[in-house]
């Protein structure tokens, strides 16, 4: 048990690691890739979906029933999964539109934030263009919201990675490498306007990488209090909404995001090959 422990947990780390490749990738991309992130972000919702509703939700369901008899425990495990659903909405409500990581960012397009011309001839150039001090500020305050955006999703994030690898490590490996890449977008968010404000790109990856440790962090504090209650209903309520988030972060964020990068297909193909690998590595671990 000990080391399926450190296992999960280093998983959920490098997920949330994954902010800081987000963060590089702005430092030294001139441009966006959108069929990278397209056909990544598809992936990252297929995965989720099919082990959501093949692996996740039927688990969740077997661990309710055995616990509380049919009818009642497949009601207990509808209700989590949507509960969990609905967590992650609310977090979505509570954060305003522009600071909220499911918002689709560019990196040209944040290199040439559209209320301050001062930063349009900045896309080429290795050093940012002298800014005003007002500009400055607004780009830094811009970067700390977003990175407290990241830190509050990467929460349940976090602990959904690290329940999932827990019961099964080869889950939790897909769903690890499935957040990791849906963090890439997130990791540029972060990074381009601290940058942009400070000058020091050692700063923007710092408050990147920091924001992507609320993951582990998440994952810590899911043990630390639940661990001591882990019983049949609590793993299977955790389970079933689990499931609830990734279903909901996939169809709210993942694929309108991998479409409005402008590559309606590649999303799709990306979609449909994350299902085809998820299916195929729980085949071969049968």
């Amino acid at each position: 048990m000990d080391s399926t422990i450190v296992f999960a947990f280093l998983l959920t780390l490098f997920a949330g690691l994954a902010t800081g490749i987000g963060s590089m990738i702005a430092f030294f991309a001139k441009r966006t890739n959108t069929a990278f992130l397209s056909i990544s972000l598809g992936f990252s919702a297929g995965v989720m979906i099919y082990v959501s509703f093949i692996e996740i939700f039927p688990k969740a369901l077997v661990e309710l029933v055995g616990a509380h008899g049919e009818k009642a425990g497949t009601i207990y495990t509808v209700l989590a999964f949507f509960g969990g659903m609905l967590l992650i909405a609310l977090i979505d409500k509570l954060i305003p539109s522009p600071e909220n990581p499911h918002e689709v960012k560019f990196v040209e397009t944040m290199q040439n934030d559209p209320s301050s011309q001062e930063l349009a001839t900045t896309a080429t150039k290795d050093e940012p263009a002298p800014l005003n001090q007002e500009t400055k500020q607004r780009l830094h305050k811009m970067g700390l919201f977003m990175a407290l955006a990241i830190t509050i999703h990467n929460f349940p994030e976090g602990l959904a990675t690290f329940i999932s690898a827990l019961d099964d490590p080869a889950v939790g490996i897909a769903i690890a490498i499935a957040i990791a890449l849906h963090n890439i977008p997130e990791g540029i968010a972060v990074s381009v306007p601290i940058y942009y404000a400070t000058g020091s790109r050692k700063k923007a990856l710092k408050l990147s990488f920091l924001s992507g440790l609320a993951e582990p962090v998440g994952a810590i504090v899911g043990f630390l209090i639940l661990m001591p209650f882990l019983n049949d209903t609590i793993f299977g309520l955790l389970f079933a909404s689990v499931g609830g988030i990734m279903v909901f972060i996939s169809l709210d964020e993942l694929l309108p995001a991998a479409r409005e990068y402008g590559r309606a297909h590649h999303s799709i193909y990306g979609m449909v090959a994350g299902m085809m690998v998820m299916a195929a590595s729980l085949i071969l671990l049968m």
